[in-house]
């Protein structure tokens, strides 16, 4: 009945959906396997892609040859570009989504995807030869055989959902949970563990008073996330945008929240999982932050054709009642209704030590985990993962090298890194933060970071390598033509001096007046005429690249020869049968850790939580370097 396939996919949320399109748009014969067709990446928590740290990723996913970045763009119903305010390594782009037509979307682009098959079932485990992955078993009892297996099974292993003192199976409200996988991994010699996760309850949109809340609109212009011309009505008309709003809890809120704190699952112990640190339960956030009068809510439409609202910053696993009679004191809240009220999901993930850069697990070759069952949290999160995981299966099934992205080039890169080398006990999120070359990795040039990177493996079309060309072009002839102009006093202290800068006493070069922190190459173009005629024609995309390597280039120099001098660390492989307990001279911890994780090169051993910048020299004098 079934061929042998390449690759198989088992989970259709986000990770899964990035597998499998991977896969198949790279040649091989590719099974989608999902419990249930009509669920097909669903966002199972907000209606929004992107955020600080996650719009990077989306975009990086996009620069790749991805889908995320086109189904977001698709879909949105609202764009803001988040931090503005600070440097262009911060901005973050972050989109209100339609919750059905991004997953309409996304179906309808894996139904047009040549190599890519479905099949709806439980996967129950899996079929295992001499330590290497050879197809999966099926809950009706198919066995299914495939080069290359991934495992993207979200919060379904083992699931069980919490509301209050009751508890229950599942993988989301209203589905069922998945085992066999968990156990079957563990006998082969995987460590799993647990975390926990919460959605906040949603409620009937037309029984609120948003005249009560603050609004939030979208951005004047709209950007969106993929280098791709995508066509959605807010990017021809910005004003028909949906808003969302803001609103705040307050003592009282608090205090019947508290009344529920006896029947709370996390509180009493039911829920052994860790949660995520930084998107807690409005309980969690009441009882970690005592000294706080409010917290914000950011009340979101869940998309253009329903009254669903999602209550962003309010999730829960307190009793229903609990949770209803709270929110009614949230102020525009005070005659809401509800459509499903918030719960907690306990699941079973493994530590991602286990895996290798590619997210091959090293226990079983040709056996690979993205997402969730890393011990991830969030939509983008698991998309990159999923993505690169079926890159690295499609490579394996036809017995190429692995695909990988260094901590320099790419957020994926520095989400993975962080995943394999020092672990994860909570669920992982990805922030600008925890990028230590965050200026190189910007959201506006992922492009002329990964494009080609995507083109060479088969992945990113011609189209996006001449885009990305055409871009770069631009940006250098915009920095050309900005350093040989030079702008007389006459022509522009007027404007200088409206908007309180210094004036000038002599002509100077454009490319100089950039460098200051309030003038833009729009400002100047505004205000001077033959700027104005010689920058004619340049995209807007050229205009802000020129820019930012105007202002920030000296920073980006820095960065990069830091990267630079760490970069040779990455070059250095530890073999994989370096016997560490035969270096007495480094610590009991690293030596520990060194032997549990297997660090690749020395660069990520350096990383590793408990190993000390003299145990990599003792490694490295005892590698011969």
């Amino acid at each position: 009945m079934f061929p042998e396939y390449d690759v198989i996919v088992v989970g259709a949320g986000h990770a899964g959906c990035e597998a499998a399109a991977a896969a198949a748009n790279m040649g091989s014969k590719t099974l989608l396997v999902t419990m249930n067709m009509l669920t097909i990446a669903q966002m199972s928590c907000n209606p929004a892609m992107g955020g600080i740290g996650k719009g990077q990723i989306v975009r990086e996913i996009d620069a790749l040859g991805g889908q995320s970045g086109i189904i977001s763009d698709q879909s949105m119903i609202q764009f803001r570009m988040l931090n503005r305010s600070k440097g262009p390594a911060m901005w973050s782009p972050r989109c209100q989504s339609d919750r059905m037509q991004f997953a309409g979307a996304w179906r309808y682009a894996l139904e047009q995807t040549p190599n890519l098959d479905f099949w709806q079932d439980m996967v129950k485990g899996l079929l295992v030869s001499r330590g290497t992955v050879q197809g999966i078993v099926t809950g009706m009892g198919q066995e299914i055989k495939a080069k290359t297996v991934v495992l993207t099974n979200g919060t379904f292993l083992n699931g069980i959902i919490h509301v209050g003192e009751k508890q229950f199976g599942g993988g989301r409200m209203g589905e069922k949970g998945s085992s066999g996988i968990t156990e079957q991994l563990v006998e082969l010699g995987f460590e799993a563990s647990r975390l926990k996760t919460g959605t906040p309850p949603r409620i009937d949109g037309r029984s609120l008073n948003y005249d009560r809340m603050e609004v939030q609109e979208g951005d004047e212009e709209v950007v969106g996330f993929s280098y791709k011309e995508v066509n959605n009505p807010i990017k021809k008309d910005p004003k028909s945008q949906r808003n969302c709003w803001v609103t705040y809890t307050s003592p009282e809120v608090h205090d019947i929240l508290k009344t529920g704190f006896d029947k709370s699952p996390m509180f009493q112990g039911r829920i052994q999982g860790s949660g995520p640190r930084y998107c807690p339960s409005i309980e969690d956030k009441i009882n970690r932050f005592a000294d706080k009068d409010r917290h914000q809510l950011f009340v979101e439409p869940e998309g253009w054709n329903t009254v669903e609202i999602y209550v962003n910053g309010f999730s829960s696993s307190l009793p229903e009642e609990v949770q209803y009679k709270a929110i009614t004191k949230v102020a525009g809240f005070e005659n809401c209704k509800f459509f499903r009220p918030g719960y907690a999901i306990e699941y079973d993930y493994f530590p991602p030590t286990q895996l290798k850069l590619t997210l091959e697990t090293k226990q079983i070759r040709n056996l690979f985990f993205a997402g969730q069952i890393n011990g991830t949290t969030g939509y983008e999160e698991a998309a990159c993962q999923g993505l690169i995981a079926g890159i690295n299966a499609s490579r394996n099934a036809h017995e190429l090298e692995p695909f990988t992205l260094k901590r320099d080039e790419a957020y994926i890169g520095v989400l993975i890194d962080d995943l394999i080398s020092k672990g994860t006990e909570e669920p992982y999120r990805m922030f600008t933060s925890r990028a230590e070359f965050r200026t190189l990795l910007r959201q506006d040039n992922a492009d002329i970071r990964l494009t080609q990177k995507g083109f060479d493996i088969g992945l990113a079309d011609q189209g996006r390598v001449d885009a990305v060309n055409e871009k770069i072009a631009q940006t250098e002839q915009v920095k050309t033509i900005l350093s040989e102009l030079s702008i007389e006093p006459s022509e522009i202290n007027e404007f200088l001096e409206k908007i309180g800068q210094t004036a000038l006493k002599e002509r100077q070069k454009a490319a100089k007046l950039v460098l200051r922190p309030d003038i833009s190459i729009k400002n100047l173009v505004a205000h001077h005429s033959l700027l104005q005629e010689s920058l004619k024609g340049f995209k807007d995309e050229a205009l802000e690249q020129a820019e930012i390597l105007l202002k920030y280039g000296v920073y980006m120099e820095k960065e990069r020869e830091m990267a630079n001098r760490m970069g040779f660390m990455e070059e250095l492989v530890i073999p994989d049968s370096f016997n560490y307990d035969k270096v007495q001279a480094i610590s009991i911890e690293a030596r520990q850790k060194l032997t549990k994780i297997r660090p690749q090169t020395l660069g990520q051993a350096s990383r590793i939580s408990g190993v000390n910048p003299s145990d990599i020299q003792i490694l490295m004098v005892h590698m011969g370097r």
